[in-house]
């Protein structure tokens, strides 16, 4: 069956003027892929997906020039109406909230703008299971990926941040990734709670850059008494201290390459 289209642009060109205006419009229990084409622009707004609606795709045509943004952050309560989550929390916070399963976002820009200091701030949440982003970048400080639940897969992605910026319980595999660490902090903070959890973030043949300092980062924290990661045939440059973890948990270094 053929994917249903749907267009978005700000200058009245498309379907709908905003992006939540076209989630909105995906029928609940669609069993059908919907494809969301999104014009350029800066897009200003919380965005939810709901667990109601699956197959749901974000589709650009260069990260760069989509950008999905918002600036919520843990601390703050966020009135917006165009969002159907209003909440605190880092839970809550993100700028993009996905719970419906099976969705896709390529070609996207997923900001938070708060500002360095202004504590978690999650550009995106991703509660739903078989969910997969191309070619997108994740902007924010700490907290920007929230990778919270189900299994999924990231490929030629941009992600920066400072602290824990890829946290979360998912099975994730994140490959030839671009891992940027914007301040001294951790780049993972993985949730693994009990050892039968098969849970856990695996890095292959990422890249991991710095801003020209030297030993101001982590690869990773525990936030769970099992959290686990691996980084295999991932390049590191001299931001990554040398002790390469903090905290007690299994994570792994792999081979470099």
């Amino acid at each position: 069956m053929a994917p249903f289209m749907l267009t978005v642009s700000q200058d009245g060109t498309g379907n709908y003027r905003t992006v939540q205006e076209a989630i909105d419009a995906v029928p609940l229990g669609n069993t059908r892929r919907t494809v969301i084409r999104i014009s350029p622009g800066t897009y200003r707004q919380p965005l939810y997906v709901p667990k109601t609606k699956n197959l749901i795709t974000f589709a650009g045509l260069f990260p760069g020039d989509t950008v999905l943004t918002w600036n919520n952050t843990a601390n703050k309560i966020d009135h917006h109406q165009g969002c159907k989550v209003i909440g605190n929390g880092t839970f809550g916070c993100g700028s993009t909230i996905v719970e419906g399963e099976d969705f896709i976002a390529e070609n996207i820009t997923f900001e938070n703008s708060s500002p360095q200091g202004s504590g978690q701030a999650v550009a995106v949440r991703v509660t739903a299971d078989r969910c997969a982003f191309y070619n997108c970048r994740f902007l924010g400080w700490q907290d920007t990926l929230y990778l919270h639940y189900g299994k999924l897969y990231m490929k030629d992605c941009y992600i920066e941040g400072s602290v824990d910026f890829i946290f979360g319980n998912s099975t994730a595999l994140l490959e030839h990734c671009h891992i940027h660490c914007k301040s001294a902090g951790f780049i993972t903070a993985q949730s693994r709670k009990s050892p039968h959890e098969k849970t856990g973030f695996v890095f292959l043949r990422c890249v991991i850059t710095g801003n020209r300092g030297s030993s101001y980062a982590y690869l990773g924290r525990p936030w769970g008494p099992y959290g686990r990661v691996v980084f295999a045939y991932t390049y590191m440059d001299q931001c990554i201290k040398q002790v390469f973890w903090t905290g007690f948990c299994s994570f792994e270094k792999g081979e470099m390459g």
